[in-house]
């Protein structure tokens, strides 16, 4: 018997598969998007679990929405309005793959921005969407063009990333915000946040998001694997409450309901006295990362490089002159240090940006220098990106 033909034109992750590569002792990763495991709050896990592991209610069948005690915490938490409903999903790609199943008919239009989240399209093209791409710049997305999409075809959602976007690690102007909530009301569109990253600031001022702006137009994912640790694979997913029973059912079919002990590991983490001293520790090992990065970068700067200062996340988005980004991405590799190239944040519709996705989250400062140098030699014996220098 033949599985769905479909799927056979979904990539495979690039991501996951030199996630496997770059396990090499030998290999400097900048590919993937994994936190910093120094900063994991294991002190504080270690003091949590005794009572958690003796707690047998945690151990049964339990609601599909969510630990009852987690759900409280996180609606008080999050401020969730009297029209607004929260889930417990099995971290944010699980919520995605719920508003997928959720909304998408085969064939239904619905907007990204390009570059945009590769899981997220991965999840789009086996529901079998018809995905339109918004161009991003350095503040946002391009809202002439967004108006336009929004105004010649139906759009089921419009996905985002609005805060340290990934790829680029952009975040949005104030003044994008409430155009873009504006433009969803107006439009019926549904907007899709996704806001994995938005406690990683480290500088800059937070604003409001997008949500806050139309949050009946607005469905909202939240993530605990970037300030706590990836491995829990736990998110929030909060909707207007219409949607409630269809997730249920939609929740119920695919695992019954999320990891109840982790749940209630999340619980007491997150009301733990030391949490907030956590989340500090974690945003300065940060900043001093994304420093060293930076500065190591800058000559690249002075070149045919170019990159916009972030002020939080995990990312840098380094662009290059117009090249072969996968085949610097393979000759990196033989290198030794593991970087993403551009294609894989784009539709093959898309115009694609020369670019690569470099983390600066994971590693030690004294690696990123070296991963740095290593990767300023790639790039400057590339023969399609030499003749520039």
């Amino acid at each position: 018997m033949k599985p769905a033909k479909h799927l056979e034109s979904i990539k495979p992750s690039y991501i996951r598969e030199i996630l496997n590569l770059s396990s090499s002792k030998d290999i400097i990763s900048l590919a993937g998007g994994l936190p910093c495991p120094e900063a994991f709050p294991l002190d504080l896990i270690t003091q949590l679990m005794p009572t958690i592991a003796a707690d047998s209610s945690l151990y049964q069948y339990a609601q599909t929405t969510g630990h009852p005690a987690l759900l409280e915490h996180l609606k008080n938490h999050y401020s969730l309005t009297a029209t607004q409903e929260l889930m417990i999903t099995n971290g944010s790609q699980q919520g995605i793959d719920l508003c997928a199943r959720l909304l998408i008919e085969k064939g239904d239009k619905i907007v990204v921005e390009a570059p945009s989240y590769l899981g997220a399209l991965q999840v789009f093209s086996i529901a079998q969407a018809q995905v339109c791409s918004v161009p991003q710049t350095i503040d946002g997305p391009n809202l002439d063009y967004l108006e336009t999409l929004f105004a010649n075809n139906t759009i089921k959602f419009f996905y985002a990333v609005p805060d340290f976007h990934n790829p680029t690690g952009c975040c949005w102007s104030l003044e994008k915000r409430k155009h873009v909530a504006k433009l969803c009301q107006d439009y019926g569109v549904l907007l899709i946040e996704d806001a994995p990253y938005r406690e990683l600031r480290f500088s800059g001022k937070t604003l409001p998001m997008v949500s806050s702006f139309c949050s009946e137009h607005a469905i909202i994912l939240r993530s605990f694997s970037k300030t706590l640790a990836p491995g829990v694979r736990l998110a929030a997913l909060i909707t207007p409450k219409r949607y409630t029973p269809l997730l249920n059912k939609l929740k119920q079919a695919m695992d019954l309901h999320s990891n109840m002990p982790m749940q209630a590991l999340v619980l007491a983490l997150l009301q733990h006295k030391d949490f907030e001293r956590h989340q500090m520790k974690l945003i300065g090992i940060y900043k001093e990362r994304y420093q060293t990065l930076a500065t190591k970068l800058l000559p690249l700067q002075h070149k045919a490089c170019d990159f916009t200062a972030v002020e939080g996340g995990m990312f840098i988005w380094l662009r290059l002159p117009e090249c072969d980004t996968f085949a610097l991405a393979k000759a990196a590799i033989k290198k030794g240090v593991a970087v993403v190239p551009s294609t894989e944040f784009y539709t093959e519709q898309t115009t694609q940006e020369s670019a690569i996705r470099l983390n600066f989250s994971f590693n030690e400062p004294s690696i990123l220098t070296l991963a740095v140098s290593k990767l300023i030699g790639v790039i400057k014996t590339s023969e399609q990106v030499m003749h520039n220098f």
